[in-house]
């Protein structure tokens, strides 16, 4: 770790710009206070170099710049100017990101640079957590502490977490030659996505394993033992740990059987989970109504639909962050249980759509689209794995409502889809192996 760290500062140290932009990477899990305070160095830095450097502007990035527009101009119309208000300044990143990259043209090594150091850092916070659950585990002997939000505690956020460290994994993981230190990580950060417990994560991380190790040419015996035995750990993570298993089983059983049991919460009287069909379906529940993960989902979509139908909001929309009032006149309407009026929409193209009209929902679409397209044009496996995690991840979170997530995601769209600077002439990204 010395040496990757010498290793780190010698190649940071002449390029101010590349270390601010790792800095900004690396502590996104941490506090706000510090992830705050690495943007505000890197906007200051590029307003001070843009007395030398010359601003380009660069197609690809200006669609977070027109989105962050529309929620401005969304306090025109907003239903709680307030929420509206405060909710600006969280997703100011979608301006002062692509404007710092308009400045500074970054290099192809400069970009896989940035990119080893966050997965070294993302493994570096996963021994941290690993340590402190480990800790709480002896003094209160309760395993629950190694697995979802009580490992990294809800406000990081599980599910966040595993978007990380899917991409750290990966940066591990396409490395040609690869130290001690490489494998350790990537079987550390293996078994962080399994405990962490992302249904979603964990699902799409398979399918980006297996399209992998499908599209890699360069397979040898040793790569092969390597991967089944890979595919095996997997399977047994999932299998031996219980709080995994329970995860995807209530989603199973929710469906397979009407009114099942909630039997991990039964404790405080029967509790039945929701089933998909009858979220979709059923005009009125019960106190005791549980929605699993899927089911949740499946509600707020209709109850957009809903809303769609009976008030105006197709082109503006209600606000920025200004539909919460309404979710909450949704769920005494259909009888929820008060406890599920603080969920927003849980689908980042729903929130878009109820909050910013058609517009947001289209600038949100074409960003995920055009950086799909770039990573399959560039053949960059990252870059691949970025946009399959946002466009799957958008569908079941308000991934870009949150600080955190708004963050990573302007910062790694803008460090794909920037333009790469070679022998001081800003030029598109060759193509990769």
């Amino acid at each position: 770790m010395n040496n990757v760290f010498l290793k780190v500062k010698n190649q940071t140290t002449n390029n101010t710009f590349e270390f601010l932009l790792t800095l900004v990477l690396i502590t996104i899990p941490l506090h706000y206070r510090y992830n705050s305070s690495s943007v505000i160095l890197l906007t200051a830095f590029s307003i001070y170099k843009a007395k030398e450097n010359k601003f380009k502007i660069q197609s690809q990035l200006l669609f977070p710049v027109a989105l962050y527009l529309l929620m401005l101009l969304s306090l025109l119309w907003t239903i709680d100017f307030d929420l509206t208000f405060q909710a600006l300044l969280k997703e100011i990143t979608l301006v002062l990101l692509p404007f710092s990259f308009f400045i500074n043209p970054i290099s192809r090594e400069a970009k896989n640079r940035i990119l080893i150091i966050y997965a070294y850092s993302i493994f570096v916070f996963s021994i941290g957590v690993l340590v402190i659950a480990t800790y709480r585990f002896f003094i209160t002997q309760d395993s629950s502490v190694f697995f979802y939000h009580e490992l990294v505690t809800k406000d990081v956020n599980a599910i966040h977490v595993s978007c990380y460290c899917t991409i750290a994994f990966f940066c591990f993981l396409i490395k040609s030659k690869k130290t001690i230190l490489d494998k350790f990580a990537i079987v550390l950060l293996l078994v962080m996505i399994f405990l962490l417990s992302s249904k979603n994560i964990i699902v799409v991380f398979f399918i980006l394993l297996f399209l992998f190790m499908f599209f890699n040419k360069k397979k040898t015996f040793k790569k092969v033992y390597f991967y089944v035995g890979f595919i095996s750990l997997s399977l047994i993570l999932l299998l031996f740990f219980n709080k995994i298993k329970e995860r995807f089983e209530i989603e199973i059983k929710s469906n397979v059987t009407n009114n099942s049991i909630n039997e991990a919460i039964s404790s405080k009287g029967l509790v039945y989970n929701v089933s998909i069909y009858d979220a979709w379906n059923q005009e009125k529940f019960s106190g005791n109504d549980y929605f699993p993960g899927t089911a949740l989902r499946v509600y707020q979509i209709r109850i957009f639909k809903e809303l769609l139908l009976e008030e105006n909001i197709f082109f503006n929309g209600y606000g920025l962050n200004a539909s919460w009032k309404k979710i909450t006149q949704k769920r005494i309407e259909h009888n929820l249980h008060e406890g599920y009026e603080s969920f927003n929409f849980h689908n980042q193209y729903i929130q878009n759509f109820a909050e910013l009209g058609v517009v947001g929902f289209i600038l949100l679409v074409i960003m995920v689209c055009l950086t799909l397209k770039k990573a399959i044009k560039n053949k960059d496996f990252i870059h691949f794995s970025f946009a399959i995690l946002m466009i799957s991840l958008f569908l079941t979170e308000s991934f870009l409502w949150r600080q955190r997530g708004v963050v990573f995601f302007i910062t790694m769209y803008c460090l794909f889809n920037s333009k790469t600077i070679i022998n001081n002439l800003i030029k598109e990204k060759p193509k990769t192996t």
